[in-house]
C-alpha cells in the first residue's frame, strides 16, 4: 500500500504557494498571484488555510497607504514540503 501524501499541500493551489515559497526567503501576495495564476479570493483562502496549518508565516503591513501581504514557509511548512516530495517519490518505480 502507497503511503498518504498530506491533504494539506495535496492541493495545486496550495502546492504551488509551498513550492514558491520554498525557494525564496517570502514573498508578496501579488508574486503569488502572478506565479500561480490564481483568482485574489482563491489564493487568499488558500494562504488562511497553509497559516492554519502553520505551514506559513503571514504578513500585514501597509506600503503606501496599501495593504500589503507578505508570506514565507515556516520550518513546519518547509519539513512538510521535503515529506511530501519524498512520499511522492514513492509512487513511482526505482529507476524512473
Amino acid at each position: 500500500m502507497l503511503p498518504a501524501l498530506d491533504p494539506v499541500l495535496h492541493s495545486p493551489l496550495r502546492l504551488a504557494i509551498i513550492s514558491l515559497l520554498f525557494t525564496v526567503e517570502s514573498a508578496e501576495f501579488n508574486y503569488l498571484l502572478e506565479k500561480t495564476g490564481a483568482t485574489r479570493g482563491n489564493l487568499s483562502i488558500q494562504i488562511g488555510n497553509l497559516q492554519e496549518a502553520g505551514y506559513i508565516f503571514v504578513k500585514k503591513s501597509f506600503r503606501n497607504k496599501y495593504p500589503l501581504t507578505t508570506c514565507r514557509i515556516s520550518p513546519k511548512g518547509a519539513d512538510a514540503f521535503r515529506k511530501y516530495i519524498e512520499t511522492l517519490k514513492t509512487y513511482f518505480p526505482p529507476g524512473t
